[in-house]
């Protein structure tokens, strides 16, 4: 089950470093990095900024607290650089749909104050390990979901899924996703996969654009392991969350199951799920 777990006082911080992850492509994002390093640093902490080009030297272990300057994309970035390490991470929005952030640009003062306090909330949402068999040591974490898609446009591909070991079936499709309550409103949604409370712990299997009679979903307890085997020699790739993409030759194999690490997402007050959705989808009463 997934917890907010609630922080008093003021925060008893020893090391007081904060990380900035910004989004390189947006330009008010990069502005408000220096700002936001202004005031941190005036505050006494020690900043380390991440734009994505490897040069940051950032190290989870030595940090605090971790904010994201950009929209869901930037945030999921954020969450895996830290994720071993589990730092807790503020999201600021500078995208369109923003889900995972909470914080708008012209609040993030208030907001770096109430961290600073220890006026948050901790939300913990359920990651997945991936892991491509007959590759060692590769194992990949998603916050969101773990596709298997088609390489080249112009045909399906073939995959059999498995589920707890047991063969379940084989898709002809653009590909399947497997994905996690937090990413049930990403590809899943527009796959048209349910939405699903992201305090559950659960997996959902959705196949995209299938060329099959059974086109639904399945939410798939947390503990049952789930197994792609391409068939037919067709070439696809393997993406987490929309940015690691591993090719995959003929007859390589997929395993996705629940991580053992868990994304720490800052909060303030609870959120209601149900009112973002109205508030993103435009719903309305009749």
């Amino acid at each position: 089950m997934l917890v907010a777990r609630e922080y008093g006082g003021v925060a008893d911080l020893s090391s007081q470093t904060v990380a900035l992850v910004v989004n390189p492509t947006r330009p008010a994002a990069k502005e408000l990095a220096e700002r936001s390093r202004a005031w941190w640093e005036a505050q006494g902490w020690s900043v380390v900024v991440d734009d994505g080009d490897g040069s940051s030297g950032l190290a989870g272990g030595q940090l605090d607290f971790a904010v994201s300057l950009g929209g869901d994309g930037t945030m999921l970035r954020t969450v895996q650089l830290v994720l071993d390490w589990q730092v807790p991470v503020l999201g600021v929005n500078f995208g369109n749909l923003g889900y995972l952030t909470q914080v708008e640009p012209d609040g993030i003062e208030s907001a770096f104050s109430r961290l600073v306090e220890g006026d948050f909330a901790v939300e913990e949402r359920m990651t997945l390990e991936v892991v491509l068999r007959g590759v060692d040591g590769l194992r990949l974490v998603a916050l969101n979901e773990v596709t298997v898609e088609r390489q080249a446009p112009g045909h399906t591909i073939r995959v059999a899924v498995s589920i707890a070991g047991r063969p379940f079936l084989t898709y002809a499709a653009d590909g399947v996703i497997v994905a996690t309550p937090t990413g049930s409103t990403a590809y899943n949604l527009s796959a048209r996969g349910p939405i699903v409370s992201p305090h559950l712990r659960a997996m959902i299997l959705t196949p995209i654009s299938p060329h099959m009679l059974f086109d639904r979903s399945l939410v798939l307890e947390p503990d049952e392991t789930v197994g792609f085997d391409l068939l037919d020699g067709r070439r696809a790739v393997l993406s987490v969350d929309g940015s690691v993409v591993v090719p995959l030759g003929p007859d390589e194999s997929v395993a996705v199951a629940a991580g053992e690490r868990i994304a720490r997402i800052v909060r303030f007050g609870r959120p209601d799920f149900h009112a973002i959705l109205r508030g993103k989808f435009g719903l309305t009463d009749r």
